[in-house]
């Protein structure tokens, strides 16, 4: 029984991976349209704060890769391998030196305190296991690093929250995508403290920094 769960759960990964892959083509278009009308400057307030060698994971097509500062030694990790390739073409193309590599966020394949920041934007609503995903950002988190996520959330407001469940409904099923998450919640857990926090547009945007312990 174990192993047929373990199989069922490699299909239906390998199938969100290609669904991932089909949505490469229309993926900036998408989100530029939510940066525009609901993450405003995210991005930028995300990035700006990296520091040192710095770990994005699930970096997608590289929308992220010109708004870190100079100095930033970047490392990046994308479970999909069409959107892999449009982020190694764009790094390319803005001269940004980056190591970009195929990876699953859920079992990083980086040792222990590895990076002095790791940055997620937009992509814990799709991972398969966002909890076992945040367990490997803090892992390859040196003491006293700093955690950047950016994210839409339950929102704030009960009826709101009935209509992502609703979403859900079609969401998860699709593309694995939730909109009931909260990411925030589970770093007490892991020891970090968070030194920024703004949450807005009905609560449905959550942008964050969280400190692990420098002991």
């Amino acid at each position: 029984m174990a192993r047929e769960a373990t199989m069922g759960s490699k299909a239906r990964e390998e199938r969100l991976r290609r669904y991932w892959d089909r949505q490469s083509v229309s993926y900036d278009r998408q989100m530029a349209y939510f940066d525009r009308r609901f993450f405003g400057d995210t991005r930028s307030w995300i990035c700006g704060q990296a520091a040192g060698d710095t770990l994005e994971v699930a970096v997608g097509t590289g929308l992220n890769l010109p708004l870190y500062p100079e100095g930033v030694r970047l490392t990046g990790v994308e479970w999909s391998p069409a959107m892999l390739a449009i982020a190694r073409r764009r790094a390319s193309e803005l001269g940004v030196q980056a190591e970009l590599y195929e990876g699953d966020a859920q079992a990083l394949a980086f040792p222990d305190a590895a990076f002095d920041t790791v940055v997620c934007t937009f992509s814990l609503c799709a991972i398969p296991d966002h909890r076992r995903a945040i367990a490997e950002m803090v892992r390859v988190l040196r003491p006293g690093g700093m955690l950047l996520l950016a994210d839409h959330v339950a929102a704030s407001a009960w009826p709101v929250r009935v209509v992502q469940r609703l979403v859900e409904l079609v969401t998860v099923p699709l593309g694995g995508e939730h909109f009931l998450r909260r990411p925030i919640l589970q770093l007490p857990g892991h020891g970090l403290t968070v030194e920024r926090h703004d949450r807005f547009k009905l609560g449905l945007v959550e942008r964050l920094a969280a400190r692990k312990p420098a002991a």
